[in-house]
């Protein structure tokens, strides 16, 4: 059935295709499959513990297809579909979030076949013996690349692990960093791989807080070799680095921080573009510019508005045949700034050209913000070109650019 956006959503350049209220459970972190010519959407969920499934072949009539409940009292918004697996994220909920303190959780990650794209059947669980996994990247084969608790160590780290037997998932490598062990001195700052590791060749791109973007060598899985660390040590907000996000053929990376703190209450967000052709010595090229409102919201800027401004989520390719893979164009979601879209062709000189700010939500379902406001999370684009959004409140946005080629081609 068809459903419309809400109303009193603010567009430049980018068309509302579609929208699916997801049965009251508003979405946080996004994967896709496409098999046999059509395309489903796998969708983690940020205050209900499990994961749905929606086929998306007509992106104007989204399916509701399918929910596999999670673990209680467990975060389950972290998923990956690659090679016909679903990695989900098994994480203890950080205070604050909905979580019931002193009760059991589960963590780590669970295995689940795919093959059924609207049926996922559980093959394996593997335990980090910590905290659980946070942003895992999964690109098909054995290995899954988790961000990871350990045990004596804070924060999360860098964990691979092989899942060629999915019933008995085993960890074959690990990078930490020297503040992560306990006791270390950290003056204050946060030394957390956040993820996903991104793998091209034997290189892995990790995002590491307060560590910032950090190269390995990853030619030998089992003994990780640091490579580079670019680092912003007190100059990022209270996250650090969140993304870390390479573009091999141009040998540039995308990289931003989190916003954390509601009403602008942190350093303020960084969100730009990184020369890697050197990888020994990655600087950065330039900043994304800042999110101004739509005029006829009539805020000066989004600092007025409640909950958090700053950078999120990027798309995220991940090498899947179904999803967009290009480097001239960058997606990030901007929390109450909604989705921004920037040509970044000239990476000296992006510019930003399309955006989507979802309606402010009508009723509360989770905890946060504090005032109801839109907080777009999670994107992600499929080859055709629809974007799909989520929010802390909202269902599924539906969206696609409605200039891109004619931009582009300027």
């Amino acid at each position: 059935m068809t459903q419309a956006a809400p109303k009193g959503y603010f567009a430049k350049n980018i068309d509302a295709v579609g929208y699916h209220e997801l049965n009251g459970k508003p979405a946080f972190k996004l994967a896709m499959q496409e098999k046999n010519r059509r395309w489903y959407l796998y969708v983690a969920h940020l205050w209900h513990r499990g994961w749905s499934v929606l086929e998306v072949t007509d992106p104007q009539a989204p399916e509701y297809c399918a929910y596999v409940p999670g673990p209680e009292n467990t975060w389950t918004i972290q998923i990956q579909v690659a090679d016909g697996k679903m990695i989900t994220g098994l994480e203890r909920i950080a205070p604050g979030w909905g979580g019931a303190d002193g009760q059991p959780s589960a963590e780590g990650f669970f295995i689940f076949d795919v093959s059924e794209p609207t049926k996922p059947k559980q093959l394996g669980h593997w335990k980090s013996d910590s905290t659980g996994t946070h942003r895992n990247f999964y690109d098909g084969g054995n290995l899954v690349h988790a961000a990871a608790g350990a045990p004596g160590l804070t924060g999360k780290i860098y964990r691979s692990v092989d899942i060629g037997d999915p019933s008995n998932p085993r960890e074959i490598g690990r990078f930490s960093l020297p503040e992560q062990e306990s006791g270390a001195d950290t003056k204050g700052m946060k030394f957390s791989f956040h993820g996903p590791a991104h793998i091209e060749g034997d290189r892995a791109y990790l995002s590491y807080g307060d560590g910032g973007g950090i190269i390995l060598d990853v030619s030998d899985m089992a003994q990780p070799k640091l490579v580079s660390q670019l680092a912003f040590r007190g100059i990022t907000a209270t996250q650090g680095i969140h993304t870390y996000l390479p573009l091999p053929r141009r040998k540039i990376a995308l990289i931003n921080d989190e916003a954390i703190r509601e009403n602008g209450d942190e350093n303020l967000n960084l969100a730009g573009i990184v020369d890697i052709s050197d990888e020994r010595r990655p600087r950065m090229l330039s900043l994304l510019p800042l999110p101004e409102p739509a005029p006829e919201s009539e805020l000066k800027n989004f600092y007025e508005k409640a909950g958090r401004f700053g950078p999120h989520n990027h798309h995220h390719p991940n090498r899947q045949p179904c999803l967009e893979e290009r480097d001239d164009v960058a997606y990030l979601t901007y929390f109450n700034a909604g989705l921004r879209v920037y040509d970044i062709r000239d990476a000296r000189q992006p510019k930003e050209f399309a955006y989507f700010v979802p309606a402010d939500p009508l009723v509360r379902i989770g905890t946060k913000p504090r005032r109801l406001v839109a907080q777009s999370e999670d994107v992600l684009v499929d080859r055709r070109g629809f974007i799909y959004l989520s929010d802390k409140t909202h269902g599924i946005h539906i969206l696609r650019v409605n200039q891109l080629w004619p931009y582009l081609e300027d």
